[in-house]
């Protein structure tokens, strides 16, 4: 019999839907670079799919019918509403308002203006109207060149900047598109940065303040916090967190379970499923533990007061890997603040503002930003390295020195 996978079934199911949804637009390497396998694993991972379901190795992943039928509803009336409001309240100004008239618009930089009506009024009494030093034009007129040249490079850097920002998703905000800069080899300010997303309009996602799910099991056996509010780590796999949040489509749920090495903030392991079962969270577990070599002694894991994380089949498998089992009191979000504040980012980033209809295409797109989280996007409490990067970082030094060794 073959040496078992390291990776999840779930996993490697996820990664083969991620490389069909491609639809060979992108190659084996190029969709493995982004979940953290090499190109020669995923096509074996494609191999062994398709020859499970017995079709070609370019088949696409396909929704229930049901589950079909449910979103191209949902899809099609909201885009009968959506005809609908088009016509009625939508403010346009008239055909035959000043906005539309040929040379109705009115340069409103008082320099530009003198230049533009200079041969017929001339620069002296201009310069009095608009109370104005005609040593300041001149000084104007001959800073030409170099405001060419910066206009220019500002125009350059936009779109750059926004080649960023859509590379992201639309959810970097001035931080973390200046890190990007920088990684890029950019000299570059980041007041620069900011005025230029401002004024072009560049903005990162926001996100109100969602409400809370956790069911507490105040009856379950007392689990000490070992945290305590302290989500800081000099080392990985000192402490983990973790927690649940529910993801709308259409009219059910789906719901995901996440283990994030504090130190790193990378999430090791997580789990995706249509039901809040105490298996959504061992298998979070268990994911991560396989992600870590199935070496994790004495990692502290720390949830709130959940009743899947309070089950006696979680604290049983706590026990067979060696992990420190921790949790905060009752109904306090601060408790477990790093795992709620990714959880703030993964709406903010993914979900806001977005319908979703499909639960194939959900899991999907959750594992897509999972894997982006890891390995792109840069964290400001990581000097805006991503999370891969920071572990290599922490583990190079030990490689070097075993190897002068």
């Amino acid at each position: 019999m073959g040496r078992r996978s390291p990776y999840p079934e779930e996993f490697r199911r996820d990664a083969v839907a991620l490389f069909r949804a491609a639809a060979g637009a992108r190659t084996y390497s190029a969709v493995a670079a982004d979940v953290g396998v090499t190109g020669e694993t995923l096509r074996s991972w494609v191999r062994q799919a398709d020859e499970q379901a017995g079709r070609g190795e370019r088949g696409q992943a396909t929704e229930a019918p049901g589950e079909e039928l449910a979103r191209l509803r949902t899809e099609n009336t909201r885009l009968r509403k959506a005809e609908a409001g088009v016509a009625a309240g939508t403010r346009d100004s008239a055909p035959s308002s000043r906005l539309f008239r040929a040379r109705g618009e009115v340069n409103p930089r008082r320099w530009d203006f003198i230049s533009d009506h200079r041969a017929l009024l001339g620069v002296k009494r201009l310069c009095r109207v608009l109370n104005v030093s005609r040593s300041g034009y001149y000084r104007h007129l001959a800073g030409a060149g170099a405001r060419a040249e910066r206009e220019a490079a500002d125009r350059m850097m936009v779109e750059e900047i926004r080649s960023i920002h859509a590379a992201h998703g639309g959810s970097y905000g001035a931080p973390r598109v200046h890190a990007e800069l920088q990684a890029r080899g950019q000299v570059v300010n980041r007041k620069r940065v900011t005025r230029l997303m401002r004024v072009n309009s560049i903005v990162g996602r926001h996100l109100r303040r969602g409400k809370r799910t956790t069911i507490a099991v105040r009856s379950a056996t007392a689990v000490p916090d070992l945290v305590a509010r302290d989500f800081t780590a000099a080392e990985l796999d000192a402490k983990w967190c973790g927690d649940i949040t529910y993801v709308p489509v259409d009219r059910t749920w789906l719901y995901l379970a996440t283990v994030i090495d504090v130190c790193s903030r990378r999430v090791v392991g997580w789990s995706i499923a249509d039901h809040m079962r105490t298996s959504l969270v061992t298998d979070a577990l268990e994911m991560a533990v396989a992600a870590r070599g199935g070496h994790v002694g004495g990692v502290i894991f720390h949830a709130d007061h959940g009743s899947q994380y309070m089950s006696r089949t979680f604290a049983e498998v706590c026990h067979r890997h060696g992990i420190r089992r921790s949790t905060g009191r009752v109904g306090s979000s601060y408790d477990n603040a790093l795992a709620e504040s990714f959880f703030q980012g993964l709406k903010r980033e993914l979900l806001h503002g977005r319908a979703w209809f499909s639960k194939t295409q959900t899991r999907l797109e959750l594992f897509r930003w999972l894997s982006y989280y890891n390995r792109r996007r840069r964290h400001s409490s990581l000097g805006y390295r991503t999370p891969i990067e920071f572990e290599q970082h922490l583990t190079q030094p030990r490689t070097l020195t075993l190897a002068a060794a």
